[in-house]
């Protein structure tokens, strides 16, 4: 039941978006296409809620458990920053919005641009890895936790990971190739 409702979850995250987008740009209804994509985060209540009422209801923690907190972490860290994406890209192509900005390519532009993204990935574990942790809790110390205890340990690996990535741009910044900089100087 509880993939089910992350499958759900995710599918109407993108409705949302979509009807959000539709309506603020399509059908020149901007109040009510912010109004759909405020929403959304209602989706991510439910699925907390119910993964709760399922292991009150004496559920043993599984894989499935562990996969609501870590969507929930990642919905809300990383939740926003998809929609702004999308919502400029709907503008541009639906609405005769501006280009989108692209992120710098070079330099420490660009590593303080991986290190922004890593940060947003980072909190979308950390908040994972909470919710991991509450669940862990509330089963308390007589229900079989080692799944949520597995997710967490993949948690801090997306955290460490994203931490080398964004180190390498600063410590080996990508460089503008000479022929592009003598076309702009």
């Amino acid at each position: 039941m509880i993939v089910t409702l992350i499958i759900i979850c995710e599918v109407g995250f993108w409705v949302l978006l979509a009807g959000g987008l539709a309506l603020r740009y399509l059908a020149k209804m901007p109040r009510a296409g912010a109004a759909v994509l405020l929403m959304e985060p209602l989706l991510e209540v439910v699925l907390l809620v119910v993964t709760a009422v399922d292991l009150k209801n004496g559920a043993e923690p599984d894989w499935k458990h562990g996969l609501a907190a870590v969507y929930i972490g990642f919905t809300v860290a990383l939740g926003h920053r998809t929609i702004k994406w999308v919502d400029a890209q709907f503008a541009h192509r639906f609405a005769g919005g501006p280009a989108p900005v692209r992120p710098p390519k070079y330099g420490t532009a660009r590593a303080v641009h991986e290190w922004k993204t890593a940060g947003l990935w980072m909190l979308a574990a950390a908040i994972a890895t909470g919710l991991l942790q509450a669940a862990i809790w509330y089963v308390g110390g007589d229900g079989e936790t080692g799944s949520l205890r597995a997710w967490q340990q993949k948690m801090l690996f997306v955290i460490g990971i994203n931490a080398v990535i964004a180190a390498s741009y600063t410590l080996f910044p990508k460089q503008e190739p000479a022929g592009d900089r003598e076309r702009v100087g």
